[in-house]
């Protein structure tokens, strides 16, 4: 089910996401705004995630430096760009201006992958209470979308977070652990979760080390 429009603001997207909504635009091109309040909803339940061991060897070989909160402007740009895989971005002018204006308010957040002084890949997305909710990812150099959700999911875990919202279940994200929820189920989820206090934030600059030691000892391990 698709709700048409209002004039997005701030207050607005995080009064939507509390009750179950979120914001897309039809492409970049387009100034226009529908809300999306889908039957069933991805999420990735933070005690079934699961990394291969195949992205685990990549890990150890720590490639690339994991940052938070870095370059949120140059993060949601990146994720708004037309690549190989993406013809067409739902991100469009609209939502880059409301989310880097929650980002200064500390409800959006990202984790980046960097190397050489670039970024390589990432993510980016909303935080109310003990719920995050995933917005788009997006990589320039292998695997590195995938390492930035590895790295979410520890932080969320690490900050007490109960619920993982993606939107919508790929292949990608199955191979994670993401799962879909009717909209009953997934409301009654998500207004346990956004009644919690909690935090994403954590001590700056990122220990990698220890937040890799958490991920290799802590997450299931698939072939």
């Amino acid at each position: 089910m698709e709700n048409k429009n209002k004039k997005l603001n701030t207050e607005l997207v995080l009064n939507a996401y509390r009750a179950g909504l979120f914001p897309m635009a039809e492409n970049s091109n387009t100034s226009e705004i529908f809300w999306v309040d889908p039957e069933v909803r991805g999420i990735i339940p933070l005690d079934k995630f699961h990394i291969s061991r195949s992205l685990k060897k990549l890990l150890r070989k720590k490639t690339y430096s994991i940052k938070f909160n870095y370059n949120f402007e140059q993060v949601i740009q990146a994720c708004a760009e037309q690549s190989e895989q993406r013809n067409e971005t739902w991100i469009n002018q609209t939502i880059i201006a409301v989310y880097s204006e929650l980002f200064k308010q500390k409800c959006a957040h990202t984790v980046e992958c960097w190397v050489d002084g670039a970024l390589a890949g990432g993510l980016y997305g909303l935080t109310i209470g003990g719920a995050f909710f995933g917005e788009s990812m997006f990589s320039k150099r292998p695997n590195a979308s995938k390492i930035a959700l590895v790295y979410l999911v520890d932080r969320l875990f690490e900050r007490d977070f109960v619920l993982l919202d993606t939107q919508f279940l790929t292949q990608h994200l199955k191979n994670f652990g993401a799962i879909e929820v009717k909209r009953e189920k997934y409301i009654k989820l998500l207004s346990s979760a956004v009644s919690l206090d909690r935090s994403f934030h954590g001590r700056e600059p990122f220990d990698e080390e220890s937040g890799l030691s958490r991920i290799l000892q802590s997450n299931t391990q698939t072939s």
